[in-house]
């Protein structure tokens, strides 16, 4: 039985996966998926913020350009590793997202 790779959270916090994933899919959605950092440097998935009540759902605060030119670098970091992704994905598999496949009798 093939071990169960996992990346390092701080990694996925660092690179910009927590940021996009949150931009992109949950804070739409009123949700964030949180990240916590405990007293020792430590890095864990902290829980799910849940704010659905919220018709706008949502969104990032205002910051200084230092802290938005992280963000544009992250997003950038994350379009840019998509796009190879996908596009191998694609090529092996047909498809990007995985369909569900329907069922007729239901």
């Amino acid at each position: 039985m093939n071990k169960v790779k996992k990346m390092d959270i701080k990694e996925f916090q660092e690179k910009g996966f927590l940021q996009e994933v949150n931009r992109l899919f949950f804070h739409p959605l009123g949700l964030a998926l949180e990240v916590s950092i405990d007293d020792f440097g430590n890095y864990s998935l902290g829980g799910v913020w849940d704010y659905r009540e919220d018709p706008e759902g949502i969104i990032y605060g205002d910051v200084d350009e230092e802290l938005n030119l992280k963000r544009i670098k992250k997003r950038d970091f994350i379009r840019d590793y998509s796009q190879i992704k996908f596009r191998e994905r694609k090529n092996k598999l047909g498809y990007v997202v995985q369909p569900i496949k329907e069922i007729n009798n239901i």
